[in-house]
């Protein structure tokens, strides 16, 4: 059995020249005030890198580091140790060797874990180092409910029998939490924040009732069971959202809040009657969600200098245009970051407030007490604002509030739905508003997608399709056979998917003074005639083709951006 010996990793890494000994000692001192491991506080200060502490510990043992970023699991293998062990002692199963398992150890010098996992395990057993936070982050997706979630499936099918049952008090009763569709739940939830899902679909079908699961964008399966069991599901949502449990017939909005593993999830509910009974969709909103940078969004270098400068002046109306789910709420909250200071006062109107910010007046709306963007956002005008966000510009009157508010000093930043840049401005004359206002209040449109990102463990070259083909000629003439293009055969690390996780593609139009002149004249034809050199080469569809190029996403992803602003 190949059982490590003890060492001191700092001893390791000043013998190894990683760090020095004065760096070692400032680390000693920082670890015994906080009380937190080592390596970690080596990394907080710069230091070591995860990867150069693995390194050494690899080189002083003799034995492997194992890269899990590359590294394709079995997931069966992988579940012989209970995911508690896992978790307790930050391992994984790696491989079945016959003569042992190779077992990857976030710390491999920790004897008690090691024996703890060969007793329970009952092998010889080989260590390997691995990255820690990659080893936490495989053990999510990993260790999934998808068994569990069936297990409580079909044990709510029992229950239910033929038998109707009042899954309405099992709210009220001590032990709740033991029932089969309280439990259910908890695990589908658990199982959605662990695999970062945005959505939860429980859809009845004619046999079953379909649980998915939206990740990156994508629909993807979690479980199917008997569809009996699907009024009891929708029933018990309905009394955790406050909904009317005798409606049946009618669709029904509403919100709650559950905490799943020490985080507070907020969720939209929406139910609509079917054709073999209520389907009901949630969004899931984490509280806990980090705000990102504009550094980290992915826009253009060029485009980014020009957006923070507008977004640091003082008047006008900055909007981010694209269709549900293209990270709109996302971009105009890392505009906020920025701006967010001592000297400014910031109000959000949103529906629902997606992101807490510090310093931030946000305002949810709510039209059951008639608490309506409108009505909010004349409100916020007498709060005497800095900036206004406005969630989403939706009818007529918030549009013409928000391009007043824009011309008599106020930042204005907002969503609206338009399929690209340069649409955007008509089509807020379209909605009524007056186009002088148009004219003089916005001052930029950025139109947004999110395209999915190639999985890198699994990434492979491949030759585009005949249909892939034939747009790559269109956009790229004969020189597409040229290129190098990458797409993902599927593998643990992006549960066969091929992708992993998203990035965005941008487009910018700004309100020069000739396009002012345009729009004023409410002319459609002129306006667009005076607009297009500006996009020439940079639009939505030029920057997805860029993400394909550079082998960061597939061709089928650049032609679903393409086709949706063409149509």
């Amino acid at each position: 059995m190949g059982r490590p010996e003890k060492i001191r990793l700092g001893d390791i890494l000043v013998a190894q020249k990683v760090i020095s000994l004065e760096q070692l000692k400032l680390t000693l001192d920082l670890q015994k005030k906080s009380g937190r491991r080592l390596g970690r506080v080596l990394i907080e200060q710069g230091f070591a890198t995860d990867e150069q502490i693995c390194e050494a510990i690899s080189r002083q043992l003799g034995i492997p580091y194992v890269n899990l970023k590359s590294y394709n699991f079995n997931p069966e293998l992988v579940r012989r140790l209970p995911e508690a062990l896992a978790r307790r002692f930050r391992a994984l199963v790696l491989e079945d060797r016959k003569s042992d398992l190779l077992i990857g150890m976030a710390d491999p010098t920790d004897l008690f874990a090691f024996d703890e996992i060969a007793r329970t395990l009952k092998r010889d057993l080989q260590a390997a180092v691995v990255n820690e936070a990659m080893l936490v982050q495989t053990i999510d997706r990993i260790y999934r409910r998808t068994e569990q979630i069936s297990g409580l499936a079909k044990e709510l099918e029992r229950d239910l029998g033929d038998a109707y049952v009042d899954f309405g008090a099992l709210g009220a009763g001590v032990g709740a939490e033991d029932a089969p569709v309280v439990r259910l739940l908890q695990n589908v939830f658990e199982d959605a924040i662990q695999v970062n899902a945005s959505d939860v679909h429980f859809e009845p079908q004619e046999a079953n009732l379909q649980i998915r699961f939206r990740i990156d964008g994508a629909l993807m399966p979690q479980t199917e069971s008997d569809s009996r069991i699907g009024p009891a599901v929708a029933l018990r949502l309905k009394l955790m959202a406050g909904l009317d449990i005798s409606e049946k017939r009618l669709p029904q909005d509403g919100r709650l809040t559950v905490k799943v593993r020490d985080q507070v999830i907020d969720v939209r509910m929406s139910t609509m009657p079917t054709q073999y009974g209520e389907s009901v969709v949630l969004r899931l909103l984490n509280r806990r969600a980090t705000l990102q940078s504009l550094d980290s969004l992915g826009m253009p270098a060029n485009m980014l200098v020009r957006f923070r400068e507008i977004i640091r002046r003082t008047s006008g109306m900055v909007l981010v245009t694209g269709p549900t789910g293209s990270g709109k709420t996302t971009t105009l909250y890392a505009a906020l970051a920025e701006v967010n200071t001592d000297d400014r006062k910031i109000i959000t109107v949103e529906d629902p407030v997606e992101y807490r910010l510090a310093g931030v007046n946000q305002v949810q709306v709510n039209e059951k007490i008639e608490l309506s963007f409108a009505r909010v956002l004349r409100s916020a005008l007498r709060q005497d604002p800095d900036i206004i966000l406005v969630g989403e510009i939706r009818d007529e009157e918030t549009a013409q509030i928000g391009l007043r508010a824009a011309l008599t000093g106020h930042l204005v930043l907002s969503t609206l739905h338009t399929k690209d840049a340069i649409s955007t401005p008509i089509r807020l004359i379209d909605m009524g508003a007056h186009a002088y206002m148009v004219a003089s209040s916005v001052h930029a449109v950025v139109a947004q997608r999110l395209l999915r990102v190639i999985c890198e463990s699994c990434a492979e070259p491949y030759q585009p399709e005949a249909a892939e083909a034939r747009w790559l000629a269109a956009e790229l003439g004969e020189g597409w056979k040229d290129r190098a293009y990458q797409h993902g055969r599927g593998c643990s690390h992006c549960n066969g998917s091929g992708f992993a996780g998203r990035t965005g593609v941008y487009e910018m139009l700004e309100m020069t003074p000739e396009l002012a002149r345009a729009a004023s004249r409410a002319d459609t034809h002129e306006f667009l005639v005076a607009a297009r050199p500006q996009l020439e080469g940079k639009r939505l569809t030029d920057r997805a083709l860029e993400l394909v190029l550079a082998g960061r996403t597939t061709v089928a992803e650049a032609i679903a951006v393409s086709t949706q602003v063409d149509d």
